[in-house]
């Protein structure tokens, strides 16, 4: 038996950061995210995010990866997106993600960071945020590709 603690705090955006996750099916969407997590043995820590973006922190089983589960997620949420909301038979997620490590000291304060998106982006872009935690977190990138 593996003992392992594997927590990920998980952000992308729409495709071309398109504002589409309207504050009404916000909920359901986490909901139904929730519960493609549970079918592959994660938990749901907390969700949330505004209309461009999402944050979910996800307490991964170790079977499968988190390119694995992140495909999943899209891909699945996309096909409910599409089916649940006739204003958006074109939705996309951005294919691009990110995937940040967090210790248990830090769970409590990334799910307060993720509880807060809407009033978090009442000052910062999703730009702006997200080049912030590749920094925090010391990832290298180039901004010219960051958000293709």
């Amino acid at each position: 038996m593996a003992y392992t603690n594997l927590r990920v705090h998980l952000i992308w955006s729409t495709k071309d950061r398109k504002p589409l996750i309207a504050d009404e099916f916000q909920e359901e969407l986490y909901a139904y995210i929730g519960g493609i997590l549970r079918k592959r043995k994660h938990s749901l820590l907390a969700a949330g995010g505004v209309e461009d973006h999402i944050h979910l922190l996800v307490s991964m089983h170790p079977a499968q990866s988190t390119s694995d589960c992140v495909r999943d997620i899209k891909s699945n949420s996309s096909v409910w997106l599409h089916e649940h909301l006739t204003n958006l038979k074109s939705f996309q997620w951005q294919t691009k993600y990110g995937a940040f490590s967090v210790s248990e000291s830090s769970v409590d304060s990334v799910k307060a960071y993720v509880a807060n998106q809407k009033e978090h982006h009442k000052k910062l872009t999703f730009k702006e945020e997200f080049m912030a935690i590749l920094r925090k977190h010391g990832i290298q990138f180039d901004p010219r590709y960051v958000f293709e």
